[in-house]
């Protein structure tokens, strides 16, 4: 098999060609490894190699759904026993730091036969919309190498529409599987809350607003990924209810005719660019072309509070995480991104009386959510506000630098989070993907699909939200949609 040929497969084609002994695992990991040799010093997107586990492992018997497809895990929560992981971070790349566990998605990953050759690029933490951590650099976009790959699943998105394999770990605590779906042209789901798992480290990751699944070329696999990963394990804290049918079987059957709500206004009143209201648009009349009723409407929800709610959580949690990670390994602030260190310094001056009035409000969030479903199906708005920002664009501004050194050098740089500030705060860590934390927050699944290449071959997805529970639905629209107007071909035109 050629390159040319495996980059029109996904990874159940794959599966099925091994299946039918038309290839061998060993050949198409090659295929993947000359493939990660010629471009990912272009993109970025591969940081820890397993070549040789990965070489050992291909001539395994091996058994499951994805059985021989080569495959990448991402460099936060997707632990490898006997592999180097950093979370992103120079204060964990300094110690080598080694775990001597499997995370548990990991573990039902594996069990579908997947060979996995290395861990992907992320920020550090996870805590942007974009990758570029000091300790590895940049992640490119395969569209246009200007670009950014987006985040925190960055290196794994980049992987995927680069070529390197047809699907890839990734993980969402705020859009980090939608974002990077949105530009790069890929297909990405994020969960419900419970609906995969987090063991054994952990029973829940914030409080079941990040989850993990992968990043796909197509529908179909990842709906087969989430058959054979999804269910609670001893550690889960949250139970979910088991889908009646496998998603792979749901996504055969045409949906039925859906009443879906749209909105391209940004929730915490920023810019939105032309591209994110033309995807929406787009995809609007798609759906009335498919007989789905479509109206413009959204929930009855104070986008800026939740945005404040949600970044309140995130950063005391992260707070927590940093002050783990320096009393297991020794960092220092030194050994963190200036960034890293500024917001942990605000989230560890929430008081618990905040805290808690903050998860009280998520809770109501999510009641306005169920109301807002009593009428619709679904809840379609632009995945991101724009198509991939350039490579450095996101950035914390010059001039705030030495003032946030300065702040953090006599203690006192959670001053910035306070009063009309916490919202310039938002709007400047938001503003390019102020859509996506909705379902985090409230738990519900959400996926964004990719209909859009602007005229600039850059792509942009739509995202839906569904109620509690209801992958299936998403799944079923979406190979409908892919159907309809299928982007495979689109991955042809990448020219790395």
């Amino acid at each position: 098999m050629k390159f040319s040929e495996y980059i029109q497969y996904d990874g159940l084609g794959l599966a099925q060609l091994i299946k039918q002994k038309q290839v061998h695992p060993s050949e198409l990991l090659e295929i993947a490894l000359e493939r990660t040799a010629l471009v990912n010093p272009k993109l970025n997107a591969v940081i820890i190699p397993m070549y040789e586990q990965a070489k050992h492992r291909a001539h395994q018997p091996k058994s499951g759904m994805f059985a021989g497809v080569p495959f990448l895990v991402k460099d936060l929560f997707q632990e490898y026993q006997g592999i180097p992981t950093s979370y992103g971070s120079q204060a964990l790349k300094n110690i080598n730091y080694t775990p001597d566990f499997n995370a548990e998605i990991v573990n039902r990953w594996e069990e579908t036969g997947i060979i996995t050759f290395g861990r992907t690029n992320t920020p550090e933490f996870g805590i942007k919309g974009i990758t570029e951590p000091d300790a590895w650099g940049t992640c490119h976009n395969p569209w246009n190498l200007k670009y950014n790959s987006g985040g925190s699943s960055g290196g794994s998105a980049s992987a995927v529409a680069g070529g390197l394999v047809p699907i890839a770990g990734a993980g969402d605590g705020g859009g980090s599987i939608r974002i990077p779906a949105s530009y790069c042209g890929l297909f990405g789901l994020k969960p419900s809350r419970g609906r995969t798992p987090w063991g054994p480290q952990y029973s829940e990751a914030m409080h079941g607003a990040a989850m993990q699944h992968v990043l796909s070329k197509t529908v179909r696999d990842s709906a087969a990924m989430l058959d054979a990963v999804q269910g609670p394990e001893q550690t889960s804290l949250f139970k979910i209810e088991a889908p009646t049918q496998k998603y792979l079987d749901v996504i055969q059957q045409t949906p039925k005719k859906l009443r879906v709500a749209f909105n391209t206004a940004s929730p915490i009143g920023t810019k939105v660019s032309k591209d994110a209201i033309q995807a929406v648009h787009q995809t609007a009349k798609l759906l009335e072309s498919l007989g789905h009723i479509v109206v413009e409407d959204h929930p009855q929800i104070d986008g800026m509070a939740l945005a404040k709610d949600f970044v309140t959580t995130w950063f005391s949690q992260f707070s927590y995480m940093q002050a783990q990670i320096k009393q297991m390994s020794g960092a220092t602030d030194h050994d963190f991104e200036l960034d890293s260190v500024a917001l942990a310094a605000f989230g560890a001056k929430t008081t618990a009386t905040e805290y808690i009035h903050t998860l009280n409000n998520w809770g109501h969030y999510s009641t306005q959510m169920n109301l807002f479903f009593e009428q619709y199906d679904l809840y379609l708005t632009p995945t991101t506000a724009s198509v991939a920002p350039k490579n450095g664009e996101v950035a914390t501004p010059a001039w705030q630098k030495p003032i946030l050194k300065g702040l953090l050098k006599v203690g006192k740089a959670h001053y910035l989070a306070q009063g009309k500030l916490v919202e310039q705060m938002v709007r400047d860590n938001l503003s390019w993907v102020p859509f996506t934390q909705l379902a985090n927050v409230t738990g519900l699944p959400a996926m964004s699909v990719p209909l859009y290449w602007n005229k600039n071959g850059l792509p942009l997805g739509s995202q839906f939200i569904a109620p509690f529970g209801r992958e299936d639905r998403l799944l079923q629209l979406a190979a409908q949609l892919e159907q309809a107007q299928p982007w495979m071909p689109e991955y042809q035109k990448i020219k790395i």
